[in-house]
């Protein structure tokens, strides 16, 4: 008789693709849905995602939460000279949520977005269009729109790599360009950026995008 060394297994589970949010909500990592995205989620999350990795100078970690609270301040600034009268509050809106997606995915630094490759940033478009559609942003933004948003990501990077994360001047100007057109007393606040409690940028996060809403 002979005896079967290898009995019959169920097959396994496909790999778990969701993601348990405090909120109660699971949200489908690679179909994402609107109906699962929760403005409390993602504000708890971007609080407690750090930026640079950690490696910023301060009590706290520089929170994604707070960084783009500072890109829809540059934006807007940035817009008044690019498109006068055109910055509506759904393109505020697009600015606080452009970096949404990390608090699913978390901050991955540029160079190992580069190591990474393409499907890593079709992965992230897929899920800030689901965050888009959720909050009644259009998405893609426009051309002008996404030129803006860029411009100011860049100045808020610049800021943060030398006010907080070791980077001298002409290494940040090299990597990130050198900042241009902003006012002077916001030009003033990002020299001094002192980064916040985890609880204090989801307030504040909570508070903007509150605002914002309400002005549409």
């Amino acid at each position: 008789m002979t005896v079967n060394k290898f009995p019959h297994h169920p097959p396994s589970p496909p790999p778990r693709a969701w993601q348990r949010m405090l909120s109660g909500r699971r949200l489908d990592l690679l179909a994402p849905s609107p109906a699962d995205i929760d403005i409390d989620d993602i504000a708890h999350g971007l609080a407690r995602v750090a930026r640079w990795n950690g490696q910023t100078t301060g009590a706290h970690a520089f929170s994604v939460a707070q960084h783009v609270l500072i890109v829809e301040d540059i934006a807007a600034a940035l817009a008044a000279h690019a498109m006068p009268g055109t910055w509506t509050a759904e393109w505020r809106l697009a600015a606080l949520l452009h970096d949404a997606p990390e608090y699913v995915i978390g901050d991955l630094i540029s160079p190992f977005k580069a190591a990474v490759g393409f499907n890593y940033k079709a992965f992230e478009l897929k899920l800030l269009a689901a965050i888009h559609e959720r909050f009644g942003v259009r998405f893609p933004v426009t051309e002008s729109v996404q030129a803006v948003l860029k411009s100011a990501d860049r100045a808020a990077a610049f800021y943060e790599a030398t006010v907080l994360a070791g980077f001298s001047p002409a290494e940040a100007v090299q990597f990130f360009g050198e900042p241009d057109g902003l006012p002077d007393a916001l030009t003033l606040s990002l020299t001094h950026l002192t980064p916040w409690p985890a609880e204090t940028a989801q307030s504040a996060f909570k508070q903007r995008f509150a605002g914002l809403s309400l002005n549409r």
